[in-house]
């Protein structure tokens, strides 16, 4: 098995074999913003390593691209300059070579504690795509609202259904999440009022990032659709489910989802979990050509969500759930948005939809979990939950397990904070309860 000479725990998410690249910037300092990588408890500062000449002979030599607030310009060089590069970094880091293990100079100046940095948003988001593409969830949802017969809208084993989301509103983890407000219509009423949302709910989904896009008019294939992907984040999708249910018809989601979608600092690169491919659901019917592929299209990443709410102590296990269960794979997802010609670009968010699989443990939603408000959730001290109250912490994390190693994701957390009283309203909000 490959090794670092830096010691890392075998359940940590950065060994050797992972290496995801990320921004940060110094607690202490006023240095400007540059792009690492994780390892162990440490972060690679790759802008030092450029300055070293390290890169010269790569597609990299004389841009800075790691000397960047975002990765941007690093992702839009393509799939041949990430592989060199991953190459050089894991190499320098292995454990029998000496270049940076044994230059004590270069090395204190390139690595720093994770501890010791602040993670910065890895990304500038250009546009972002929600995609809707766990059968499990869909039909759960469908169940709920139109009953078990008519569960799956007709056009939903044909094609990824998806909608474009707010690329404004993509937040780092750790950022605190304002109780959104609006219309919503309670059921005993027949006009909407306007309210805080009560139906607050989180969604487990996995994110990947465009590294290299395509032109304005070119599709991008199926067999070729993973080479434009830099990388995979977790994302949590929050969602104001009363919001949504009054909002959207005809058009779908709107301000139930545009407050804020969070997303993980680690950007793992493809060739971290090529080792883990695996095979999805099987399809029925077969897809149209254009979205056919025989190849494996889906990886084994184990899926956790926590909770800890204001009165507990520890975090308690909400959900476990896992990337594979997903119906339609990244690949067609990026060949069904692309097929109009629709052009991605270097930085676009395409997030795969709530990850729920068959049996209550893994559901991805409160929505789910609580299947509406009819089972509760139980928390340990004795709380019960049906929908995300104030205070209460989000945290979602994921990894493949290999053989003595995991290439992890890190977490991405939120903690929920009460709806802002609006200028002119006569009286405060209270806390929201289940």
């Amino acid at each position: 098995m490959l090794t670092s000479f830096i010691k890392v725990d075998p359940n940590s998410h950065f060994p050797i074999q992972n290496l995801p690249y990320g921004v940060f910037q110094s607690k202490e300092t006023q240095e400007e913003p540059r792009v690492g990588v994780a390892i162990g408890e440490y972060v690679l500062d790759l802008s030092i390593i450029d300055e070293a000449g390290h890169f010269n002979n790569t597609a990299l030599s004389g841009h800075k691209v790691f000397h960047q607030s975002n990765l941007n310009r690093f992702m839009e060089l393509g799939k041949q300059a990430w592989k060199d590069v991953r190459g050089i970094i894991q190499h320098l880091l292995t454990e029998d070579v000496p270049t940076l293990r044994d230059d004590s100079s270069l090395r204190m100046k390139a690595l720093r504690l994770q501890s010791e940095v602040d993670m910065l948003l890895p990304v500038k988001i250009g546009d972002y795509t929600d995609f809707y593409a766990s059968k499990e969830h869909a039909a759960n949802v469908g169940t709920m609202f139109r009953g078990k017969e008519n569960a799956l809208m007709p056009n939903w084993t044909h094609l990824p259904v998806g909608y474009h989301g707010r690329a404004s509103s993509v937040v780092l983890s750790g950022t605190e999440i304002i109780r959104p407000q609006g219309q919503i219509k309670p059921p005993d009423s027949n006009e909407p009022i306007f309210s805080p949302c009560r139906q607050f709910d989180f969604e487990l989904e996995v994110g990947c990032f465009i590294g290299s896009g395509n032109k304005l008019g070119n599709p991008i294939p199926v067999a070729k659709a993973e080479e434009h992907v830099f990388g995979l984040v977790l994302v949590n999708d929050w969602s104001a489910r009363d919001i949504q249910a009054w909002e959207y018809q005809p058009l779908g989601p709107f301000l139930a989802k545009n407050f804020a979608t969070s997303i993980s600092p680690w950007v793992i690169p493809m060739e971290a979990i090529e080792s883990f491919r695996t095979s999805g659901p099987i399809q029925e019917p077969e897809p149209l050509p254009y979205l056919k592929t025989n190849r494996a299209g889906s990886f084994d990443i184990e899926l956790e969500v926590y909770l800890k709410g204001e009165n507990m102590e520890t975090p308690q296990r909400l959900t476990t759930s896992n990337y594979r269960y997903l119906y339609w794979s990244m690949a067609q997802q990026i060949a069904h948005h692309t097929i109009t010609g629709c052009n991605l670009n270097p930085g676009d968010l395409l997030a795969s939809g709530t990850i729920s699989g068959r049996e209550r443990e893994t559901r991805g939603s409160m929505l789910e979990l609580a299947w509406r408000g009819n089972e509760p959730i139980k928390l340990a001290n004795g709380e019960e939950r049906i929908w995300l109250e104030d205070g209460d912490e989000l945290i979602m994390t994921g990894w493949c397990q290999g053989d003595g190693f995991r290439v992890g994701f890190g977490e991405v957390t939120g903690r929920v904070l009460p709806a802002k009283k609006l200028e002119g309203q006569s009286s405060e909000y209270t806390t929201i309860k289940s």
